[in-house]
C-alpha cells in the first residue's frame, strides 16, 4: 500500500495525518473492486474460506463493509457503483433477513452507510428500488435478534426507515425494543456486556457504544445524545489506556480480525464531542493503532484485509468469520466524516497514556487492573471479571497484554488429572494497584476413586 511520506512535525509519533487515512481508504476500496459480483451486489474475495452462514451471505457481507468504507469516504464514484449493488442486491440475489442470521448484521452497516451518503445515493435511486430496498431492509424490524450487541441492528435500520418514512410505527417499535435491552447489559463506568453474563472486549467500542450514539447523532437527539455520550466519555478514559505504545490493541476478546476497527470509538467521541481526550491524542492513538496494522501484513499482495491479526491467522477466526469479515475495520474511518480543518485533524499529536509514563489502574466496571509501563510501551490487562458461557481463551484467561496471544491451556492453575473447567468468576472487587476474584475448577468427569 502506497501512503504519503510522514510527517513529523505534525504527527510527532507516527507519521500519519489525513492524507494517510484518505490513500488508506481509497487503497482499500479500489483492491475490493475487481470482486464485484451479482452486478455489484456481492463481493466474493478469493481463498476457500467459508463462515457458517454460507457463500452468499459471505459476498452480501462483503458488500456492505466495504459500502460502510466508501460512505465514510464520501467517494461518490464508489459510490455509483454500490448503489448498481444495491438495486441488483434487493432484486433477489441477496438472502433475506431471517431470525438470528447474518444479513441483520449487514443491514444495519447499509443502513447506516445510507444515511451518510443520503444525497449522493439513496435520493437518486429509482423509486421502485428505494421501495424494494426498504422492503428488504424492513425486515429487520422483527428479526430475532441473537441477545447480546444484535439487538442494535433493528435500532439502526429502524432508525434509517423512520428517517425516510418507511413503516414508522414498526421502526419505532423495533428502535425502542433495542434501546432497551441494551440497559440490561448497561454495569456502569461505560461499560456493558455484550449480553448475559460478565462479556467485556472490544464490542464495547465497535458496537454497543457505537450504534446507540451514531443513532442519537443522526436523529439530533438531544436527549439520547446526553445518555449515550456520557457513557462513551466515560469509557473512552479506560479505553484509551487499551493500546500499546507501538499502536497495538490489546489482544484480548472476539472478532479480533477486525484490528483497526478498534479505533471507531476513539473517533465517534472527537464526532459527538464527547470524548476526554485532546484531539492530538485520538489521532495519535487511531492512527497508532492503524499504523501498526498496516506494518505487519494486515493488507496482502492484492490489497486486500487477511483473515487473521498481523497476517493470516486462523487462530483468531470464528465460525461466522467470512472472507469478508475484516472489513468491520471500515468503521475506522468514521473519523473522516471529521473536516480536515477539524482540530483532530490539524492538533500536533500527543503521547498516548502508556507513552505518559507508568500506570496501575483499576476498571470497576469489568474488574479488571491494567498495568502500563511506559520504558517499554506495553499494556497488560489483569482479568478479574471477564469470561464466556465456556472457556475461553480469549475471555476466560487470567492476563493479556498488548504483544502476547492467549494460549488454549488454563494460565496460573497446576491441573492434576481430570479435564477441569473454569467457569462462573466471582469478581470481589479492585483497588489501588490490585484486582481481585474467585473462580471455581469443575472437572468435567468424576475423578478414578482407588
Amino acid at each position: 500500500m502506497q501512503l504519503p511520506p510522514a510527517d513529523r512535525m505534525q504527527s510527532p509519533c507516527t507519521g500519519y495525518t489525513r492524507a494517510h487515512w484518505e490513500s488508506a481508504a481509497d487503497a482499500l476500496l479500489a483492491a475490493t473492486e475487481p470482486y464485484a459480483a451479482e452486478g455489484g451486489a456481492l463481493y466474493h474475495f478469493p481463498g476457500e474460506h467459508t463462515s457458517w452462514s454460507g457463500r452468499v451471505s459471505d459476498g452480501l457481507e462483503g458488500y456492505a463493509r466495504t459500502l460502510l468504507l466508501a460512505a465514510f469516504r464520501q467517494d461518490e464514484t464508489a459510490l455509483q457503483r454500490y448503489a448498481e449493488g444495491l438495486a441488483a442486491g434487493v432484486s433477489g440475489v441477496w438472502p433475506r433477513i431471517e431470525d438470528r442470521s447474518q444479513p441483520l448484521v449487514e443491514a444495519a452497516s447499509i443502513a447506516v452507510a445510507l444515511r451518510l451518503t443520503r444525497p449522493l445515493l439513496w435520493d437518486r435511486l429509482d423509486d421502485g428500488v428505494r421501495q424494494r430496498a426498504a422492503g428488504w431492509l424492513g425486515d429487520a424490524l422483527t428479526a430475532e435478534a441473537w441477545p447480546c450487541n444484535w439487538e442494535l441492528f433493528p435500532v439502526t435500520v429502524g432508525g434509517f426507515l423512520q428517517e425516510i418514512g418507511h413503516e414508522p410505527e414498526a421502526s419505532r417499535k423495533a428502535i425502542d425494543r433495542g434501546l432497551e435491552r441494551i440497559e440490561e447489559w448497561y454495569v456502569g463506568g461505560g461499560w456493558y456486556t455484550d449480553g448475559e453474563g460478565r462479556k467485556f472486549d472490544y464490542y464495547n467500542g465497535w458496537a454497543m457504544h457505537l450504534y446507540p450514539v451514531l443513532h442519537a447523532w443522526f436523529a439530533d437527539d438531544s436527549r439520547l445524545s446526553a445518555v449515550y455520550g456520557e457513557r462513551l466519555e466515560a469509557h473512552l478514559a479506560d479505553y484509551a489506556r487499551l493500546f500499546g505504545g507501538d499502536g497495538a490493541p490489546l489482544h484480548q476478546g472476539r472478532s479480533l480480525t477486525y484490528r483497526f476497527a478498534t479505533t471507531a470509538p476513539l473517533w465517534l467521541g472527537a464526532l459527538t464531542g464527547r470524548t476526554p481526550l485532546t484531539p492530538g491524542q485520538t489521532r495519535r492513538l487511531a492512527s497508532g493503532a492503524l499504523k501498526y496494522f498496516l506494518d505487519r501484513g494486515a493488507v496482502n499482495s492484492d490489497g486486500l484485509l487477511t483473515l487473521g491479526w498481523h497476517g493470516p491467522d486462523p487462530a483468531v477466526l470464528q465460525g461466522y468469520s467470512g472472507p469478508a469479515s475484516p472489513y468491520w475495520a471500515s468503521k475506522a474511518f468514521l473519523g473522516l466524516l471529521l473536516p480536515p480543518d477539524h482540530e483532530v485533524w490539524t492538533a500536533v499529536e500527543e503521547p498516548s497514556p502508556v507513552e505518559r509514563g507508568d500506570e496501575v489502574r483499576p476498571i470497576a466496571a469489568p474488574n479488571w487492573l491494567i498495568q502500563s509501563t511506559g520504558s517499554d510501551g506495553l499494556v497488560r490487562l489483569h482479568n478479574h471479571g471477564s469470561e464466556d458461557v465456556r472457556y475461553d481463551p480469549y475471555y476466560t484467561r487470567l492476563a493479556y497484554s498488548t504483544v502476547t496471544a492467549p494460549s488454549s491451556s488454563y494460565d496460573n492453575s497446576v491441573i492434576v488429572g481430570g479435564d477441569p473447567s473454569r467457569t462462573d468468576i466471582e469478581p470481589l472487587g479492585v483497588g489501588d494497584g490490585w484486582a481481585a476474584s474467585r473462580l471455581s475448577l469443575l472437572p468435567i468427569s468424576e475423578p478414578t476413586r482407588l
